[in-house]
């Protein structure tokens, strides 16, 4: 328990220390010119990636079903692009050499989340069926650049989204496969902006107990949060959003949920002001267009989910235009259907991703 909450802990002081001390001089050093721009650039993020290098031992001894049966020999890239003086870390995972690809995956993470840790596990599982999966830390979160947890606009990061992810999908090796977006809770949301601003671009869409609206259980009541509203325009980055342990609802498994502390580089603080406002505004927005998503559609979603709601889920199956649509609910599951469900239940969604994704292959 200790090893676990100084984890933590030394995680959150080294991104206190990188990113709420240094952004605002950040953002004047890169409006100086050229003379600035001359000068050897920092590695990406070095606090949180000094964090999560130093407990990296640590979290490949966990005794976790996505570490313990992740595959191995597959190849894998951490890719490093730039998007508007944005620094962005992307991973990949293809099979191993010599397997043809059937398609790609690209994927979109959770708030607080980062591309690695957990979904590693589940991007090698996918990868040694022979699909090509990439996913990215968004501005602000995991290992690209930002200050950490702050969104302040979401439609902004939608758009980070769709440019790095049709850079890679543009690249040769990828041309003329079918490509599909997975978006899990707050990436359910992004998964699904993206295919909304791009309708003929995905061949289909997997949402694991996406955010389309943010439960009752987890957000202030109405004259609180329009209190909050007004102090996020003149205390947009401040931690003050009232938030419960989303951990304790996430994750069914107890053990799994002390894992997840080793998740380093994530963000675990309060949320921020403006964070918080650009969230709940996404989620309307996305519930007023669900009748508009016609891509083939996968959801995903925990019965006894307390972050985001099934039955919303159920009225975006119920509601989308696709003609190709598949729900299913996972009885007890909370939350974290893919990373903190005991193992037997972990395999099934995850093959049950698998399985539709080779159906939908075929079709392409």
């Amino acid at each position: 328990m200790g090893e676990e909450g100084s984890g933590e802990g030394i995680a959150e002081d080294a991104a206190a220390g990188e990113d709420d001390r240094g952004e605002d001089e950040g953002d004047r050093r890169r409006d100086q010119g050229d003379e600035r721009d001359r000068l050897p650039r920092p590695r990406f993020r070095p606090g949180r990636r000094y964090v999560r290098d130093a407990f990296s031992g640590a979290q490949q001894r966990l005794d976790h079903f996505l570490f313990k049966m992740a595959p191995t020999g597959l190849q894998m890239e951490e890719i490093r692009n730039e998007l508007q003086r944005i620094r962005y870390i992307l991973e990949s995972w293809l099979p191993r050499p010599g397997i043809p690809i059937k398609g790609t995956l690209f994927f979109c993470h959770g708030y607080g989340d980062t591309c690695t840790f957990f979904f590693e596990g589940i991007a090698k599982m996918i990868a040694n069926e022979g699909y090509a999966v990439y996913a990215m830390d968004y501005p602000g979160f995991g290992l690209s650049d930002g200050l950490h947890g702050y969104i302040p606009n979401f439609d902004e990061l939608v758009d980070h989204v769709i440019e790095q992810y049709t850079r890679i999908r543009a690249t040769h090796a990828l041309r003329g496969l079918p490509h599909f977006l997975l978006g899990q809770s707050m990436g359910g949301a992004v998964a699904l902006k993206v295919h909304l601003k791009q309708t003929k671009e995905w061949d289909g869409v997997i949402l694991v107990a996406p955010m389309c609206k943010i439960s009752q259980d987890v957000t202030p009541s109405p004259p609180i949060l329009k209190t909050l509203t007004i102090l996020s325009y003149f205390l947009p980055q401040a931690k003050l959003f009232p938030s419960q342990d989303i951990g304790e609802l996430a994750f069914r498994d107890p053990e799994k949920r002390k894992m997840a502390d080793y998740n380093v580089i994530s963000y675990s603080d309060k949320m921020r002001l403006k964070t918080a406002i650009e969230l709940l505004k996404a989620t309307k927005d996305v519930e007023s267009q669900v009748e508009k998503v016609s891509s083939p559609l996968l959801v995903l979603h925990g019965a006894a989910d307390k972050v985001t709601d099934p039955l919303v889920s159920k009225f975006l199956y119920d509601t989308a235009c696709s003609q190709d649509k598949t729900m299913k609910i996972y009885e007890d599951g909370y939350h974290s259907i893919l990373e903190g469900e005991p193992d037997d239940r972990i395999s099934t969604v995850i093959s049950d991703i698998i399985s539709w994704l080779d159906s939908h292959c075929a079709l392409v």
